[in-house]
């Protein structure tokens, strides 16, 4: 059994979208001083490798407490993007199912740490992509982009407005290439609109 580690590591140097709030890490406690380290954590909902609940962009839509843990774990389905392209013929051949986890990699992961490439020149996935996983009933989608779309968010709307949550920076996905795997994105318990994530991919 192996298990893959998707996700990006959190500090203060993590790259933030930008206008969102820089992560800040402040000692509360020092082991040689106090007995006990501590640390007080400042971060966005929406930063490093998270996921996104329907309250993040739809009114009225549900924060994270209100997801059923179920919702966080299924079978995963990797899909190579290639050339910066979502095709629709890609995913029907990846035989996605109900309650499935669908990871798009696209390799920007890659630009993690060049702004001006990964939160700026990504693409967005297609009005007929998205409603293609709605219509196939998955419970996650993810990838190693910070958005599925640009302003207006469109996808975002249309993806969790239906009750697909979004799963933003993810890393590694090339790893899953050709193998059949477990996905857990598994959120802090928090009641809002999105939290980071510890997403791990089980192979056998």
């Amino acid at each position: 059994m192996t298990f893959i580690d998707l996700t990006v590591r959190l500090n203060e140097d993590t790259p933030v979208y930008p206008g969102d709030p820089k992560t800040k890490i402040v000692p509360a406690g020092v082991l040689e001083n106090d007995g006990y380290a501590d640390h007080f954590i400042s971060i966005g909902t929406h930063v490093g490798t998270h996921i996104d609940a329907p309250a993040h962009m739809v009114a009225g839509g549900a924060t994270l407490e209100k997801i059923p843990v179920s919702q966080f774990v299924g079978r995963g389905r990797y899909i190579k993007v290639q050339n910066k392209e979502f095709r629709l013929q890609d995913l029907e051949a990846a035989s996605i199912q109900s309650g499935d986890i669908v990871l798009f990699h696209t390799g920007l992961a890659e630009s993690y740490d060049k702004p001006e490439i990964y939160f700026e020149d990504y693409p967005a996935i297609p009005e007929s992509v998205a409603k293609y996983l709605i219509d196939k009933k998955i419970s996650m989608v993810g990838m190693d982009m910070c958005s599925p779309d640009h302003p207006d968010f469109p996808i975002h709307k249309l993806l969790l407005g239906n009750g697909i949550l979004i799963i933003e920076n993810l890393t590694n996905l090339g790893k899953l290439a050709n193998i059949e795997f477990t996905v857990y994105a598994l959120p802090l318990n928090l009641e809002v609109d999105g939290s980071p994530a510890r997403v791990i991919a089980q192979h056998e």
